[in-house]
């Protein structure tokens, strides 16, 4: 790798000032950074998912409040400590707020589903956020995906549907919010790849998306309080700083590659989120879930190979 690629690694992940060119060919540097981004917010997101299930029975708004208090927390510090500033880039306004509505909403409505649906089919609803995210960024970016993007993602997701074995009741209320949920997420993630392209720091997204959820959730979980034992408390913060781990490597990943590049590496975290089940619940996969495990790996090797052809 040459100096001036390192140099350019380095001035995007410190300062995230680089704007990205919108016609500019992805490098490989940049698409293998994305990747390993997007990799570790598929773990993490799975211990968040692994710390809610366990905290109990609690409201739903109370869930999602502290999923994102201690991402805030973390966040502010973050940016105070590596002076980037709380300003929004020039025309980046109406993106950031669109990812905050957007990614609030979806995140409300994946934990309302999960609490009335049952955790498989609110998260095979979920895993369409990829999916998602690709057909709005070809809206606000005009960003066309290939038959290979688009075979990638819909193999991936036949592999997580292995996993996931979702009942019949689909067509309910509540499957029809987490099917927002999917919905939210991935419109989110497509704002957060069109703010990278301005240069805006990922961090300041971070912050101001976990501040705009704890605004909204707050007053709610005010009002409808459920007192917390200590392990319930330790199941929150673990929640929110595998959430705020998570969210920062997310947004790093849509901030330097495009959804149609990277998404279908996002299923990884149902692989996550099985090896965390057997480990620490006695939950093993069956026959199709290993089918499931297997279609997914393989649409990820598939399209990295093609990645690294066209490199």
């Amino acid at each position: 790798m040459s100096e001036d690629n390192v140099r350019e690694k380095s001035d995007i992940s410190k300062t995230g000032t680089k704007a990205i060119a919108d016609n500019a060919p992805l490098s490989g540097s940049k698409l293998k950074k994305a990747i390993l981004h997007l990799l570790a917010a598929a773990f993490f997101f799975s211990l968040m998912t692994f710390f809610v299930r366990v905290s109990g029975d609690l409201p739903t708004m109370q869930k999602a409040f502290f999923r994102n208090f201690f991402a805030l927390i973390i966040a502010t510090g973050s940016l105070v400590k590596n002076k980037i500033g709380f300003s929004v880039r020039k025309g980046n306004a109406v993106s950031l707020l669109m990812r905050c509505l957007f990614g609030t909403s979806g995140m409300i409505a994946n934990f309302w589903a999960i609490d009335r649906l049952g955790i498989a089919d609110a998260n095979m609803l979920n895993k369409l956020s990829p999916f998602f995210a690709i057909i709005v960024s070809y809206f606000i970016m005009k960003e066309i995906p290939s038959k290979i993007d688009w075979m990638c993602v819909l193999i991936a997701f036949t592999g997580s549907l292995f996993i996931i074995k979702p009942s019949a009741g689909l067509a309910s209320i509540p499957a029809l919010v987490g099917l927002y949920g999917g919905f939210g997420a991935g419109a989110a993630y497509a704002f957060v790849h069109k703010m990278g392209k301005t240069g805006q720091p990922g961090k300041t997204i971070v912050f101001y998306f976990s501040l705009f959820s704890c605004l909204v959730t707050g007053p709610f979980m005010i009002f409808n309080w459920h007192d917390m034992s200590t392990a319930q408390w330790a199941c929150l913060i673990a929640a929110g700083s595998s959430a705020a781990i998570a969210q920062f490597n997310i947004t790093a990943a849509y901030q330097n590659a495009p959804a149609k590049d990277i998404s279908v590496f996002d299923y990884t975290q149902v692989i996550f989120a099985a090896i965390l089940g057997m480990i620490f619940l006695s939950e093993f996969p069956d026959f199709l879930s290993i089918i499931g495990y297997v279609t997914i790996i393989g649409a990820a090797v598939i399209k990295w190979s093609i990645a690294r052809k066209k490199e």
